[in-house]
């Protein structure tokens, strides 16, 4: 198989409040739009290698979902999310696993694990 494109796709409850939170509070930039007869239903947006898109439907209260985004410099980012007031899962903390990693939620509950990979991580270098 070849997988030349790739997205996570989330249905929630509200696309304008939604849209508010993965524009505004975080930050993402819109690939693109879409919908029917001129009403926007739903917005996909720039995920590093991916993307992520938001449509409009009955949005799922599981925990099913986790959207993990590595950003460079996570106390930045950590009180950045904290003056928009999201509401916080885990603080940001050094996992057992080495990473720094800061919970979040999304309007509709979906958790959001923004982490920062350290310098000495094995993610940062091949092991041969």
């Amino acid at each position: 198989m070849e997988v030349l494109s790739s997205r996570v796709i989330l249905r929630v409850a509200d696309l304008g409040r939604s849209r508010a939170f993965y524009e505004d509070t975080i930050g993402l930039r819109v690939y693109r739009e879409y919908g029917i007869e001129g009403a926007v239903t739903g917005v996909v947006y720039f995920l590093g290698g991916g993307f992520l898109e938001l449509t409009e439907g009955r949005a799922d209260p599981s925990r099913d979902v986790i959207l993990w985004l590595q950003v460079p410099d996570l106390a930045v980012e950590a009180a950045r999310l904290a003056e928009h007031g999201v509401t916080v899962r885990k603080p940001a903390a050094r996992m057992p696993w080495g990473l720094l990693e800061f919970w979040i939620e999304d309007a509709d509950g979906t958790e959001l694990r923004i982490v920062e990979v350290p310098d000495d991580h094995p993610l940062r270098r091949r092991v041969t």
